[in-house]
């Protein structure tokens, strides 16, 4: 069944595009880029961050996709001063020319791929803390090995449709994976630990059971993307319980909750991280209910199983897994 035209708008941009593709080995080169920029902004929803992407400046942008709205005789996105958005003639555009690019650009990292060449575009949309605690450091030495990769690290804790962004892989806690997903674990589990600050405890008093909670102030997380906020679960010897708390906090980035909990707020239940373990270390936060705390899923890097796993990702998980590290150090020692 054909495309469904809603107006004579639509047929006219249909006409154009008709055009535009009738012969795809005579495509100007310019005409592609214009496509490619269009849903680059569509899927950013910003002309910004599109520019960005593309190592353009914003003005080269905007004026890339007047041309092409020039050429299809059509208004294609609505523009302020804060926001972009398709217009209906363009959201339909969008969702046609879409997987004709995704498809391009599989095969053209499939074609690499072929050769054995890394190099390329790498995009990783990932968590803020494996960002910080697991690329960042091994940003340098990935350089060093593969200086034909440029990485486009995109750090996004709402869990983003890696496929529709077009992005190489992700990275989430083993429990948030997306379906049809190909993971790779890159860290342990972590335990969980629910803290309080000196003062906190001095004027409320130390929880002894999950059951206490209901009577302290509790720090709360949201999480990114879904909005929900977390309900903690806590256990022991088999026994799991989870509870919804209540307290004067609620947010979505770490930073927050753990100085909400230094400065006495309240009581957090929080990752392991270096930060808390810091502040435990120098007593400005203690451990409580130790005994319930459980294990929460670690970080994994997930690709589509329907996209061709190009040697640039395949050496980017290699570098975060510390391979080439190790068989660096073996061929030292040999």
């Amino acid at each position: 069944m054909g495309p469904n035209w809603h107006s004579l708008t639509d047929k006219r941009m249909a006409y154009n595009l008709i055009r535009l593709f009738s012969d795809q080995y005579r495509m100007r080169g310019s005409e592609f880029t214009e496509l490619k920029a269009f849903a680059a902004v569509v899927e950013r929803a910003s002309f910004t961050q599109a520019a960005n992407h593309l190592g353009l400046s914003p003005s080269a942008l905007s004026q890339t996709i007047r041309q092409l709205e020039a050429r299809l005789g059509v208004r294609l996105l609505n523009r302020t001063t804060r926001s972009v958005a398709p217009t209906a003639a363009g959201s339909r555009l969008h969702q046609r020319i879409a997987p004709m690019i995704l498809e391009m650009d599989a095969a053209v990292a499939e074609a690499v791929g072929d050769t054995g060449r890394t190099a390329g575009t790498l995009r990783i949309n990932t968590l803020g803390m494996a960002a910080k605690k697991i690329i960042a450091p091994r940003l340098a030495r990935f350089h060093r090995a593969h200086p034909d990769v440029v990485l486009d690290i995109v750090v996004d804790d709402g869990l983003s449709d890696i496929v529709a962004g077009r992005f190489d892989a992700g990275i989430r806690v083993g429990e948030r994976l997306e379906k049809d997903m190909i993971a790779v674990r890159l860290t342990p589990d972590v335990r969980m630990l629910a803290v309080a600050s000196p003062d906190y405890l001095a004027r409320r008093g130390e929880p002894q059971t999950p059951a206490d909670l209901h009577r302290h102030d509790c720090i709360n997380w949201r999480f990114p993307g879904s909005g929900q906020i977390y309900r903690w679960q806590l256990g022991r010897r088999g026994k799991k319980v989870e509870i919804a708390v209540e307290g004067p906090l609620i947010s979505n980035h770490q930073d927050v909750v753990v100085e909400a909990a230094l400065q006495g707020l309240g009581i957090l239940y929080a990752y392991d991280d270096d930060r808390v373990d810091e502040a435990m270390a120098r007593r400005r936060l203690k451990r409580i209910l130790a005994d319930w705390s459980l294990m929460s899923p670690g970080l994994y890097l997930y690709y589509s199983n329907r996209r061709h796993s190009q040697p640039a990702l395949r050496a980017f998980i290699d570098c975060l897994l510390d391979r080439e590290a190790d068989a660096s150090d073996r061929r030292t020692s040999t």
